[in-house]
């Protein structure tokens, strides 16, 4: 008679409770489990990961190594037309609105009460601050006979701004505020200056085209210059803008271009001060002249705008 195989079953798990069962996976003693894996287990896997993120790292090492031999330090990769800024530089102004109107380009004070236009000041005072803080070497002084040598770039005497100093309050007690501009940097760019007055464009302001005429009759090597006009925007803005004036001058020199990252580098600024109708809004554009400007009040190049308003 055959013999009866005897079908084999398995036992169903003991039940424990919450904590038992949580002891027992943190350490199976039965099968040697740690988390439910044994150290052999373990030792696979954090093997594994090792060589993963070890690969990945050297992977992207290889990748950042090959990128930056490609950049220099001392200049950009793409310049002027093939970047991404161009070569068509913008103007700024200062000082700006409060960081909470940060869209805002409207001045507006008091003249009457130091405590409102002080912001005023005080932002100014820190403008001309970064400049007098910034690294003085390789700078030299500059003047249109004596452009910087090789190497060397031009400083910014601050007393040449007079009226427009600390001392005065910056004509902001006198409500007549001063505006300083400067044109964005652009490495390598020249500016291509208007020192002709038989070639300016019919669309610059006369009172430039007159500067330009009486400076190249009087002092000829003096037209080396990024001119600057501020004008109102509208006709009501016009004849509300009493006079303006420019210190030290009515531009940037040529001289200080291009800008070529040597340290000690200083962007040139012109400051403005405006006499204006008080209480009233006026809307200000000012603009940079040279052939290689071109303006564009919706993109703002070779341009500012801004509202000035003095109670």
């Amino acid at each position: 008679m055959a013999d009866k195989k005897i079908g084999e079953y398995y036992s169903p798990p003991v039940k424990m409770g919450k904590w038992e069962g949580f002891k027992k996976f943190l350490w199976n003693s039965e099968t040697s489990q740690c988390l439910g894996r044994t150290g052999s287990s373990w030792a696979k896997i954090l093997l594994f990961y090792i060589i993963f993120y070890a690969a990945l790292t050297g992977f992207f090492a290889a990748i950042f190594t090959v990128f930056y031999q490609t950049l220099d330090n001392e200049k950009p990769k793409w310049m002027l037309d093939n970047g991404l800024i161009g070569s068509n530089p913008g103007l700024g102004f200062r000082p700006m609105p409060p960081e909470a109107n940060v869209e805002s380009t409207l001045v507006w004070y008091e003249a009457s009460k130091k405590d409102n236009y002080k912001y005023w000041v005080e932002e100014t005072s820190k403008f001309l601050k970064s400049y007098e803080d910034l690294e003085k070497q390789n700078q030299v002084n500059c003047s249109f006979e004596h452009p910087p040598p090789e190497d060397k770039v031009c400083g910014i005497d601050i007393s040449t701004f007079a009226p427009c100093t600390a001392d005065s309050q910056f004509g902001y007690n006198v409500a007549r505020p001063c505006i300083f501009l400067k044109l964005n940097k652009i490495y390598n760019w020249v500016p291509e200056i208007y020192n002709d007055s038989k070639t300016l464009p019919e669309h610059m302001p006369e009172e430039l085209k007159q500067h330009i005429k009486e400076k190249q009759s009087l002092r000829p090597n003096e037209t080396n210059v990024v001119w600057v006009s501020c004008e109102g925007e509208n006709p009501a803005d016009v004849e509300n803008i009493k006079a303006r004036d420019y210190y030290p001058r009515m531009g940037f020199p040529r001289y200080y271009f291009p800008f070529k990252n040597i340290m000690g580098y200083i962007p040139p600024i012109v400051a403005v001060q405006f006499t204006v109708e008080t209480g009233v809004l006026i809307n200000i554009e000012c603009k940079a002249w040279a052939r290689n400007i071109n303006h564009d009040r919706s993109d703002r190049r070779g341009s500012v705008h801004f509202e000035l308003m003095v109670d």
